[in-house]
């Protein structure tokens, strides 16, 4: 099994899961550079995995169906979260969390995840068997998503179930957003070496033009201030820019989001 990363729009990924002959697809938002890596790899569309409804993730779906069709899947399924149903044309499995999804030609079964926050229906991804996770704009390489329709609880609920996975499990996240994220972790948590150390290393491979994704859950437990958001030096941090009064994962998280958010 491999896991191709198909660079789209500014800073999206979409990701091919695949065996040298067939693929799934996660979160299309646009078919044209999918189409062109299932030709170039020789792969036969088999499924399309959706985690949410926003138009980067889901804006080729119906062109990417309807054009990679072939004898084998004349009739691509199209997965995602059922909460998000009516936002989503062309969806044809709707998802609830703990649902299962068994790709039989790829050998592949994924565990669905219900992670609200970003979106209110927002699921992941999770293939025990591979350790790997496709959780769309949730958590990402130091970050998480902004909270555009959950709230803060939500999100707190949503990464602390991702956390609980098995530390090898590899990210792969819908974005190129790493350096600018792992700045503001800096900011957050001077102290944390692991951090620092991690920055220099991702620098060096953008400076490569190499992906900084997949991530894995062991390393944002590291140095993820959005899973780590009761530390104390990030607490201590919060409190002397003035953006904390309640000492609770919940608030503290909330206000490193907000901070996040127009920080620069």
């Amino acid at each position: 099994m491999d896991v191709l990363a198909v660079p789209a729009f500014d800073d999206n990924y979409l990701w091919i899961i695949h065996d040298g002959r067939y693929a799934a697809v996660v979160d299309p938002g646009d078919a044209v550079p999918v189409l062109a890596a299932l030709q170039a790899e020789g792969l036969t569309l088999a499924a399309i995995l959706l985690t949410h409804h926003h138009a980067d993730h889901v804006g080729g779906v119906v062109e990417l169906a309807r054009q990679a069709a072939s004898d084998t899947f004349p009739i691509i399924p199209v997965y995602g979260p059922a909460r998000e149903q009516s936002r989503i044309k062309g969806m044809t499995v709707p998802l609830h969390g703990n649902d299962q999804v068994d790709i039989a030609v790829l050998g592949l079964r994924l565990e669905v995840i219900e992670v609200p926050g970003h979106t209110m229906g927002h699921i992941a991804y999770h293939a025990p068997e591979q350790a790997m996770l496709f959780c769309g704009d949730t958590l990402f390489a130091g970050g998480c998503g902004r909270l555009f329709e959950g709230t803060p609880q939500q999100m707190v609920d949503s990464l602390s179930r991702l956390a609980s996975l098995p530390g090898q499990t590899a990210v792969y996240c819908a974005h190129e957003y790493t350096l600018s994220n792992l700045k503001f972790a800096a900011e957050v948590e001077p102290g944390n070496a692991e951090l620092h150390a991690r920055i220099t290393r991702e620098r060096a491979r953008r400076e490569r033009g190499e992906p900084t994704v997949p991530t894995s859950i062991a390393l944002e437990r590291q140095t993820n201030p959005f899973l780590r958001a009761t530390e104390k030096e990030i607490l201590d941090s919060l409190q002397k820019a003035g953006r904390l009064k309640e000492l609770d994962e919940v608030s503290s998280f909330a206000a490193l989001r907000e901070w996040k958010n127009s920080y620069k």
